[in-house]
């Protein structure tokens, strides 16, 4: 016959073994906090030097193309379009390309020309006097930058509202000094000889044959001294045939830029 039990301490050996048995979790009765509200991240500009920081932040290395829009090298600000660097305009596709069936001008496009123009006059100056002697239209003004050709009707630089659309009679001067130095307008041609102020209406339209002896003292003296990025002498030099490059650069050395065809030399 079994012994007596002690029912009681029975049932709290069977309470601690489910409890052992039984995974622990701790539940938390504690009312629910509500979602973690989203702060948008300011804008950090991290330098090429990368700082250490207390916080690791992961950059993304930029693409090798670059988006940042450029300032374009051509702009119209309502009276023609213009340029802004002569270089870069040179290899556009806006650039006319030399005009090699004309001997003159074919003469002029040679490279060598344009190197002897850069050592006489700022790059850019130079650059606009060989475009425009080595093309039979195009031009650039020198003074404003305009692109244009020889013929254009071109809009006043200084013209009142009213005025646009009505008809300019054009100066025969004004033709005349396109085709010669390139300048656009009368009031480019002014800027551009302001460092003879006694010269300018006996030097407008007319290339050295053509003038007097003392408008060449004058354009031969030392100017007012301004400074006008060698236009003054941009002006000089497209009143010759040959710019002024053999007196220049290579003296005691005549250069044949002749508009005129070579005669044949004399058979023996």
């Amino acid at each position: 016959m079994p012994g007596p039990c002690n029912s009681k301490r029975k049932k709290k050996l069977q309470f601690k073994k489910q409890k052992n048995a039984a995974p622990f979790a701790i539940v938390d009765n504690s009312p629910a906090s509500p979602p973690p509200r989203y702060e948008p991240v300011a804008t950090v500009n991290i330098d090429i030097h990368h700082n250490e920081k207390d916080t690791v932040i992961h950059v993304e290395e930029p693409p090798d193309h670059d988006f940042t829009p450029h300032t374009p090298n051509i702009y119209d600000p309502g009276n023609g379009p213009r340029v802004r660097s002569a270089r870069a305009f040179l290899t556009s596709f806006f650039a006319q390309p030399p005009s090699l069936d004309d001997p003159l001008c074919a003469e002029f496009a040679q490279e060598e020309v344009l190197q002897m123009l850069c050592t006489v006059l700022p790059e850019e100056t130079a650059i606009i006097l060989w475009y425009n002697k080595s093309r039979s239209t195009a031009r650039i003004c020198p003074s404003c930058r305009r692109i244009y050709r020889l013929g254009d009707v071109l809009p006043d630089l200084i013209g009142d509202d009213h005025q646009v659309g009505m008809k300019h009679t054009r100066a025969p001067q004004l033709s005349r000094e396109q085709h010669i130095s390139g300048l656009c307008s009368p009031v480019c041609f002014v800027l551009a000889s302001f460092e003879y102020p006694g010269a300018i209406k006996t030097t407008w339209g007319l290339t050295a044959e053509e003038m007097d002896d003392r408008t060449w003292a004058l354009l031969n003296g030392p100017g007012e001294g301004r400074g006008d990025m060698g236009l003054s002498m941009l002006v000089k030099m497209a009143r010759l045939d040959d710019l002024g490059l053999g007196q220049l650069c290579l003296p005691g050395v005549e250069l044949d830029f002749d508009e005129d065809e070579p005669s044949e030399p004399d058979s023996k």
